[in-house]
């Protein structure tokens, strides 16, 4: 077991940094065996460094901050110390954690971490969110549970309906707190906080730590430890993934885009855009050209968007182009490629997009494309993370320094299958003599005869043999008597 550490618990946050020799296991931090056993079993052995540095203090019952580049395991920092720190079996059906996340998605796969964590252990995880129905939260919520995962909206909905009871729980956590502040879930947040008993202990975990993080610590956390889990010099992106930015066009972004995907190692790529319009315009023209392309956007039901992810997830599409929704925290195993077909807002999105690459200590590749408008919004990205990329190079999708830096095969057409051949177009004045009928005159606009009027002789009818002849002017009428 690793040795003892013990933290001040002085006013305000106290920010540390562990140098000491890390434990090289799970088990070498104290963890429950039948947790190790079944992380082993998913073929995670060694912890990160996030993890080796909050795990022992959220084991003390310490609050505390952990801040570590995306994609650097800080579901398990704080799920394990869930784990370890609740009580089995249950004393009622109350839950005892509560994991706020920002999105649907994020919900779903922490929630499924926490689930696979404890396969070995009697553990009852329910995950909710909006855009399904209630039934089946609140049939579960009946039954009891341990630990909640959900967003704050449907959280705080069952909350004030009196069918979540948050007066048992001893953990909170707040996984990616920026976002959550970001999309305005600060109200809702500090409602549920409220409901929470106040000797809890409360974990925050975040990517960035803006002002406003700071304050809701200062608020509602006692005496919290602040964990970074790098060094002040490491730069904000993970070294591991290669960044390319190139300045395009945006009617040329889809060529470019069709021959990346036809790159041996671009075996999984996600592509985000800036609106659910353009998403779903992109998924279908790389659809047509013949890539296995399915979308993730907000306009879409829940159950189409979970069933986008798997699909995604099982390999049974190539791409999955999405809106910012899916960046947050979605862990995608094995992607190789992010493409950012829209210049990000700022860095923050940035980060969070490339972050889905390169993740769990392998390597990846980010592609972003900037448009002439988006240059002094990309210049201030550049400048707020020292990327290097000031000028970003004009490229096209024949460009050889883009083939060359992106590795795109020399036979590469940016398409699996031949473009459709477009319907021949009748001109509307051929179209029009087409339909004219025979013996009239054919003019242009402007009056003048391109076509004589030609003669049209009717062709008689043959008769039938002692048929009555039919006469042209009808009989007249019998005059009236007496006239």
């Amino acid at each position: 077991m690793a040795p003892t550490r013990q933290f001040p618990r002085t006013a305000g946050i106290c920010e540390v940094s562990i140098l000491t020799e890390s434990p090289t296991t799970f088990a070498d931090l104290g963890i429950n065996p039948a947790l190790v056993a079944a992380l082993d079993i998913e073929g995670i052995t060694h912890p990160f460094p996030i993890q080796e540095q909050a795990i022992p203090i959220a084991m003390q019952g310490t609050d505390l901050i952990g801040q570590a580049r995306t994609g650097t395991g800080k579901t398990l920092a704080f799920g394990l110390p869930i784990l370890e720190r609740i009580t089995l079996p249950a004393p009622d059906r109350r839950p005892q954690a509560l994991v706020m996340c920002p999105t649907r998605e994020l919900a779903s796969q922490v929630a499924g971490d926490l689930e696979t964590a404890a396969s070995g252990l009697d553990v009852n995880v329910l995950t909710v969110y909006g855009g399904v129905g209630y039934e089946p939260q609140l049939d579960q919520l009946a039954r009891g549970v341990d630990v909640v995962v959900g967003t704050p909206g449907r959280l705080l909905d069952l909350l004030g309906r009196r069918n979540l009871d948050l007066s048992a729980v001893s953990i909170l956590v707040l996984d990616e707190a920026d976002e959550m502040l970001d999309l305005g879930f600060l109200p809702d947040v500090e409602k549920l906080i409220a409901a929470v008993p106040a000797d809890r202990q409360t974990l925050l975990f975040s990517a960035t730590m803006p002002a406003a993080i700071v304050t809701l610590a200062r608020t509602h956390l006692a005496q919290p430890v602040n964990i970074r889990a790098e060094a002040a010099e490491d730069t904000a992106t993970v070294p591991e993934t290669a960044q390319h930015v190139f300045q395009a066009h945006d009617l040329d972004k889809p060529a470019i885009v069709g021959k990346l995907l036809q790159v041996p190692g671009a075996t999984r790529v996600m592509i985000f855009c800036t609106t659910k319009r353009e998403v779903q315009r992109l998924a279908d023209d790389l659809t047509e050209r013949g890539f296995k392309v399915t979308s993730l956007h907000g306009d879409l039901s829940q159950v189409v968007r979970e069933k986008s992810l798997a699909k995604f997830r099982a390999g049974k599409a190539q791409t999955i182009v999405c809106t910012d929704v899916a960046a947050r925290g979605i862990d995608v195993d094995d992607v190789t490629h992010v493409i950012n077909y829209d210049c990000p807002d700022d860095e923050k999105t940035y980060l969070h997009r490339i972050g889905r690459t390169a993740r769990a200590g392998k390597t990846g590749i980010a592609v972003t494309f900037v448009d002439w408008a988006d240059i002094p919004r990309w210049k201030m990205i550049n400048k707020a993370l020292d990327l290097g990329f000031p000028e970003p190079v004009e490229a096209y999708s024949t460009t050889p320094q883009l083939l060359e830096e992106l590795e795109i095969p020399a036979d590469a057409t940016g398409r699996l299958v031949a473009a459709p051949v477009p319907p021949v177009k009748t001109k509307p004045s051929e179209a029009k003599a087409s339909t004219r009928k025979p013996g009239r005159r054919q003019r242009r606009s402007n009056g003048v005869v391109i076509r004589e009027k030609t003669e049209h002789v009717k062709t008689p009818k043959a008769q039938d043999e002692g048929a009555p002849r039919r006469h042209r002017h009808r009989a007249k009428k019998p005059a009236p008597a007496g006239q």
